[in-house]
């Protein structure tokens, strides 16, 4: 079974600055576990079929003209028959003035009422990415997190093999850490992961011979960054005069993280090769496939070849 994430709705009402209008005093247990949200305009009208009481509810202009068509009466019984079904808020969008019947309800009931000036549409959006991110499933990789050139590289590999040294040679040239020795994935959409460090090593990074270094602090703000998406996944290895590798680059190598397909790359480690230089490189390379173009596609056209590409896929998901 999947685990379960939830986000506590006090921090959401830090996050997006919330007026709390009425709210029990535990909004630290109150925790939403639903990336969706919902607009109770038919509920107001008494229709509850397929109705999701776990998600924050938001009202806007539509559910405010309503309320204010029907006399208090029927607005009390509108409200606290939405209020009996012990949803975990209800947030007022665009500033309006709450009808004295929707307090009153709220507080009879103990359901969160909240407020904000930010549009119906503008907040919904924010909170569905605020929560899509708390709430995304994850898994815990060890590995190297760092934004190359705007692409984020994945770089995993044997421990000792040189992914913590390249990362501080990558930072140097101005590209930015994420996270380093433990990557967080969390599958924030069908099509995109983001990779982030835990909070309790955050911008600290282990070189051995050296120590443990703060990256912020040694390097200054622009070298490190919170979050970022994973575009591709660096494998490192020792030199291997056995194994064959890719010298072309038209076979695809992914790997599934989620049931999503991320290019992957293995990189074979000796003295003398400038693995921070090559990376830079691979980046580079990675964003131009991914706009359409393939260096090695076109040398085998220019050269009259036809080379059947296939797909290698390493699947995380069974680790």
């Amino acid at each position: 079974m999947s685990d379960v994430y939830t986000v506590a709705l006090s921090q959401i009402i830090d996050e997006f600055k919330l007026e709390v209008i009425c709210a029990p005093d535990n909004l630290d247990e109150i925790l939403i576990s639903d990336n969706d949200l919902n607009r109770p305009g038919l509920q107001l009208k008494g229709f509850y079929e397929y109705f999701n009481s776990e998600r924050i509810q938001v009202c806007g202009n539509m559910e405010f003209a309503f309320l204010g068509s029907i006399s208090p009466e029927e607005r009390r019984k509108a409200v606290s028959r939405l209020f009996e079904t012990k949803i975990p808020a209800l947030v007022v969008a665009r500033g309006h003035e709450i009808f004295a019947e929707v307090i009153e309800a709220a507080k009879e009931y103990d359901i969160p009422l909240l407020r904000t000036e930010e549009s119906t549409t503008s907040f919904i959006a924010a909170l569905i990415g605020f929560l899509n991110l708390h709430l995304a499933p994850r898994i815990t990789r060890h590995g190297v997190l760092i934004e190359v050139y705007g692409e984020g590289l994945l770089i995993v590999g044997e421990s000792g093999v040189g992914k913590s040294e390249t990362a501080v040679e990558l930072v140097k040239r101005g590209h930015r850490l994420v996270a380093d020795d433990a990557v967080e994935i969390r599958k924030v959409s069908n099509k995109s992961l983001v990779g982030s460090s835990p909070d309790n090593i955050r911008h600290f990074l282990e070189l051995r011979g050296v120590g443990i270094i703060n990256t912020r602090r040694l390097f200054g703000m622009g070298a490190v960054k919170v979050t970022e998406k994973i575009d591709l996944v660096v494998e490192l290895e020792t030199w291997d005069p056995t194994k064959v590798y890719d010298r072309m680059g038209v076979d695809n190598e992914y790997t599934t993280i989620f049931g999503i397909k991320i290019p992957s790359l293995t990189i074979p480690i000796k003295p003398g090769r400038n693995l921070a230089i090559i990376l830079e490189v691979a980046a580079m390379n990675n964003r131009q496939k991914k706009m359409g173009y393939n260096a090695a596609q076109e040398l085998l056209n220019n050269l009259g070849l036809e080379v059947d590409k296939k797909d290698t896929i390493k699947n995380w998901d069974t680790f």
